[in-house]
């Protein structure tokens, strides 16, 4: 087919521009995946609070079917209920919590090298425990060099100077850990609240920055996406106070030591979707070993009875209408994200996904949905 000579000039500039456009669209495309690798840590964070704000949102809301009242005090009467839950936990369980978290932390310690050693046994390489490199590193390490107090001499300026330093040093590394994490509990408190007092207002400023000619599949999309995460939130607190209720009633019963703490940490990793469960399962196997093998064996049994709870009735029945995605596209997008940024990509890697997934199935009805296109002559 031969392009006509007034035809050529146009073709060649809409080439030019397609050219032009998908570069710039290249190059913006790179910028945001290398602002978002050098940001993760903060943009995780950020989307925590937000997380927080939408669950706060959930309860505001479901309190709203019960009570005609104005959000601002409905807001006010649930936090006020989570912090008065908070403080009695703290206040009734904060010294059985510490004792077994103490004794739960020398207890797996000791199971652990119990399990190495019946390993070694067993002519079985345990070298990807690394119990021993802080050993082999003092071993390693030089002599300290002679104390000249003890034969009554003064220690130099030098040597005063040197653990003077050190200690300043460690002081200010654990003040800066604690401020850091207590920061970033801040934020994502400040972040939750001020988004759950005004979600309306970040609703609309969303809406306002996307062009006029998407707003109305934007608003789609946003609200599909809060009311995925809303219900997944609520499902999700409930699976959790349910796990860990079942895991401490009934690791009480069999006599394991610090049942109280092994049902907290069961139902706060229950957030995590099967790396969470594995995990808890493996700190109840190894905290009910110490009791012999009969209370471990029970302990293993009972994990999978409710490892089955979770996966096969409840998550089934709460989560039916909020998420449909398959164990093994999870399981692969956690360990991808837990890999790429760390723990915070592992704890939020569900409502990622959840997030994805409704943006997917939102433009495939639309593809749908869409009329044909008119063939050209």
């Amino acid at each position: 087919m031969t392009i006509p000579g007034d035809e050529r000039p146009r073709s060649r500039s809409d080439l030019a521009w397609a050219i032009s456009v998908g570069g710039i669209g290249v190059v913006l495309f790179t910028g945001l995946l290398a602002f978002t690798w050098y940001f993760a840590a903060t943009l995780l964070l950020i989307f925590t609070g937000m997380l927080l704000g939408v669950g706060l949102n959930a309860l505001t809301n479901a309190l709203g079917r019960r009570l005609h009242l104005p959000h601002a005090l409905r807001l006010a009467i649930v936090c006020i209920v989570l912090a008065l839950l908070l403080t009695g936990v703290a206040y009734l369980g904060g010294a059985t919590i510490a004792e077994q978290a103490s004794l739960l932390s020398k207890t797996i310690k000791s199971q652990i090298g119990n399990v190495r050693s019946f390993l070694e046994g067993h002519g079985i390489d345990t070298s990807f425990f690394d119990l021993g490199n802080a050993a082999q590193a003092s071993a390693d390490a030089p002599a300290p060099a002679a104390n000249p107090a003890a034969h009554g001499q003064l220690p130099g300026a030098g040597a005063l100077a040197s653990s003077g330093g050190a200690i300043v040093s460690q002081t200010f590394k654990l003040l800066l850990g604690t401020i850091s994490a207590v920061g970033n509990i801040f934020i994502v408190l400040f972040l939750g609240l001020a988004f759950a007092a005004q979600p309306g207002t970040y609703h609309d400023g969303l809406l306002f920055l996307t062009p006029a000619r998407y707003r109305t599949r934007a608003t789609l999309i946003i609200d599909r996406i809060s009311e995925t995460l809303e219900r997944w939130l609520i499902a999700q607190i409930i699976v959790m106070l349910a796990v860990g209720l079942v895991t401490w009633v009934g690791l009480a019963v069999i006599g394991i030591p610090g049942s109280f703490i092994l049902g907290i940490q069961a139902g706060l990793l229950a957030f995590i979707p099967t790396v969470g469960a594995i995990i808890a399962g493996v700190i109840v196997v190894l905290a009910s070993l110490a009791s012999g093998w009969i209370a471990a064996l029970s302990a293993c049994l009972l994990f999978l009875g409710v490892h089955a709870m979770e996966s096969y009735v409840l998550t089934p029945i709460l989560q039916r209408q909020a998420l449909d995605i398959p164990p093994a596209t999870l399981f692969a997008f956690q360990i991808l994200l837990g890999v790429v940024f760390g723990i915070w990509g592992l704890a939020l890697a569900l409502p990622l996904v959840a997030i994805a997934k409704v943006m997917i199935d939102h433009f495939k009805t639309y593809e749908a949905d869409a009329p044909p296109r008119p063939k050209p002559a």
